[in-house]
């Protein structure tokens, strides 16, 4: 049986040392750069999953009108409203030569 106690000597060659002290700083080394590695990764995910939902609510948000519009689509839509309303107008007065050209045959 061994005696161990605070005053027990250990020999242990120089280069057998060094070793163990290079192969915990290589072995902390390497722990930090995979902790680091995985933090970034994990904040890579989170902000990709805010920038996900947040484009997914502009695809169904955008096309109901929810978010505006342009002020392209606001100067189109002003367009076809004074196209669509001249029309009804055309439309009209097609109308009525079309009914006075039946009364002229009658």
């Amino acid at each position: 049986m061994v005696d161990l106690n605070e005053n027990t000597n250990i020999n242990i060659p120089l280069r057998n040392l060094l070793a163990l002290i290079f192969m915990v700083a290589v072995s902390v080394t390497g722990y930090i750069n995979v902790t680091s590695r995985i933090t970034q990764l994990e904040h890579d995910r989170n902000i990709r999953d805010v920038e996900i939902g947040a484009n997914t609510e502009f695809r169904i948000k955008w096309p109901r009108g929810e978010l505006g519009a342009l002020p392209e689509d606001a100067e189109q839509n002003l367009r076809l409203q004074y196209i669509e309303k001249h029309l009804d107008e055309v439309e009209k007065i097609a109308r009525t030569l079309e009914i006075t050209a039946d009364n002229a045959k009658n």
